[in-house]
């Protein structure tokens, strides 16, 4: 993709928060903006809520949700807490390095067959040390993807949104209109996008530079990125 900019496709229904409850700007109560990741931190308070509290990426952010009696010093504390948990929760677990690539390519297969028919069956799925400069990569003549191993640790559903990105350029190599019908049947497309926005912007993970999703498929030249709740 173009440098410092995205491409999206149709844009999902963004939910909004019920009459009973308030919207606080994370920063006004003292509390992060944004997780370690750079994701948008939101604080719901509920006049319903009275002793529970939930956490959850939504259209994303990390909505925390609170009861509406919370002092300020408990909205801080229960909000850092839920941020460390929910992160946590939908960290992907570190592959063996022995097993990763069968896993990834296992992963791959399953991709294609559940979101684009098997259409896209790649020669080769790897993850790589040195490309910097955006989450993934494809070259449709060689059959070859590359994925940054700065996506390592993210949410699942955030890993398979850039594999299955590069998976459709194998069938289409620009961002045509039709590359990004290939990625509707996704449901964490725009999430993930959002994700990996936010985690560019923090570079929490020692990126070089911004990182961007691809710009498109290469052209045959040599290799050199749902919702959780929780109470």
């Amino acid at each position: 993709m173009p440098s410092g900019e995205m491409h999206r496709s149709k844009p999902l229904p963004r939910r909004a928060a019920p009459a009973d409850t308030a919207v606080v700007p994370a920063a006004a109560a003292g509390v992060p903006s944004v997780t370690s990741a750079g994701i948008p931190i939101e604080v719901r308070r509920s006049a319903k809520r009275r002793r529970t509290v939930n956490a959850a990426f939504r259209d994303g952010k990390a909505v925390i949700s609170i009861p509406g009696h919370f002092t300020k010093a408990q909205e801080a504390d229960w909000v850092r807490r839920m941020v460390a948990r929910l992160e946590q929760r939908t960290a992907a677990p570190q592959a063996d390095p022995q097993d990763a690539a069968g896993e990834l390519a296992g992963r791959a297969a399953e991709l294609s067959r559940r979101y684009l028919h098997g259409a896209a069956a790649p020669r080769s799925v790897r993850w790589v040390t040195n490309q910097n400069s955006r989450w993934g990569s494809a070259t449709p003549a060689r059959g070859t993807i590359r994925l940054s191993d700065k996506l390592q640790g993210m949410p699942g559903w955030v890993i398979d949104y850039v594999l299955l990105h590069e998976l459709a350029h194998l069938i289409e190599a620009s961002h045509s209109p039709a590359f990004w019908r290939l990625l509707e049947s996704y449901p964490h497309t725009e999430t993930a996008k959002a994700y990996l926005q936010g985690a560019a912007f923090a570079s929490s993970r020692g990126l070089q530079g911004p990182m961007q999703e691809d710009e498109g498929a290469e052209e045959g030249r040599p290799a050199g990125g749902p919702a959780e709740d929780g109470a």
